[in-house]
């Protein structure tokens, strides 16, 4: 036998999964991400704090971030301020219920039938550019100064952009992706649960986002509409009585909630998107 014939080619070994040292700030994760979005406000709180405090400005229409800290403290010593995120809570949640409900359901019609886009889209499109003071006085009107007119006044901003992002999403699926799976011989459900959902799903997450930024939005003119508790009457109360203070901390505490409720929504939703081959994905798995 030469030595040709003796050669045995033996089966490559597995590569090894490489590591790199990841550069500083290349990857943020954790508190590490928390701390770096907490930098702007709080520098610039401190920034207008020592202002106030060394006379650059009197704060008298915009208070110190201590005075405004100890009108928090006060609110929620009494009790008012647990009672008005409550209220406002229970509010948005109600109308992001109901905004997601239809602005779905007329997304998904008018992106599945094109007789249906043609004739609801230009309808909704044109309510959509109403601004949302505008709806006050006719809820008022039609449903009185109670919760109903409020949360319907949410709803209905909640409503368009996920109406409008169900749409988009619905149009672009690739029509390529859709005739591999009849190619599969898949049912209409199967096509789907397998084709049709992932594809929408990223870009309908994005809309709910939006959608929930609005709700937010619509709530302070919900809370107009004669309302006797909640963050919204928090504000008017702060405006008539002449307490900036107060209107501040009302603005700070939208702002948190809005932040804490977007959070829990990426957090819901993050499972469903598992599946995506994502560079932000793939860097976060080569960390």
């Amino acid at each position: 036998m030469s030595a040709a014939e003796g050669i045995v080619e033996t089966p490559s070994a597995p590569q090894r999964r490489r590591w790199r040292v990841r550069r500083p700030g290349e990857q943020l994760l954790g508190w590490h991400r928390v701390l770096l979005g907490l930098a702007l406000p709080v520098g610039a709180a401190l920034a207008w704090e020592i202002a106030i405090r060394t006379g650059l400005s009197q704060g008298r229409l915009l208070p110190a971030p201590t005075t405004i800290l100890a009108t928090l403290n006060d609110l929620a010593r009494n009790g008012d301020l647990a009672l008005h995120i409550r209220a406002t809570l229970a509010r948005v949640a109600a109308g992001f219920a109901l905004g997601i409900a239809a602005g779905t359901l007329l997304g998904v019609l008018a992106g599945a039938s094109s007789l249906a886009r043609a004739l609801i889209d230009p309808t909704l499109q044109g309510l959509r550019a109403i601004p949302s003071i505008a709806w006050v006085p006719l809820f008022i009107l039609w449903l009185g100064i109670f919760e109903a007119s409020k949360v319907s006044l949410i709803a209905v901003g909640v409503a368009f952009p996920v109406y409008l992002g169900t749409l988009g999403a619905t149009l672009s699926v690739d029509r390529k992706i859709i005739e591999v799976g009849r190619s599969f011989r898949l049912t209409r459900l199967q096509l789907a649960r397998r084709i049709l959902l992932p594809a929408v799903l990223p870009h309908y997450i994005v809309a709910l986002r939006s959608g929930l930024g609005l709700g937010w939005m619509f709530v302070v003119a919900a809370e107009f509409m004669g309302a006797s508790e909640g963050l919204g009457y928090l504000l008017v109360d702060g405006q008539q009585l002449g307490k900036p203070a107060q209107i501040v901390a009302a603005i700070a505490v939208f702002a948190v909630l809005g932040k804490l409720t977007d959070a829990s929504l990426v957090a819901a939703s993050a499972p469903l998107l598992r599946w995506e081959d994502t560079a932000q994905r793939a860097a976060a798995a080569e960390g």
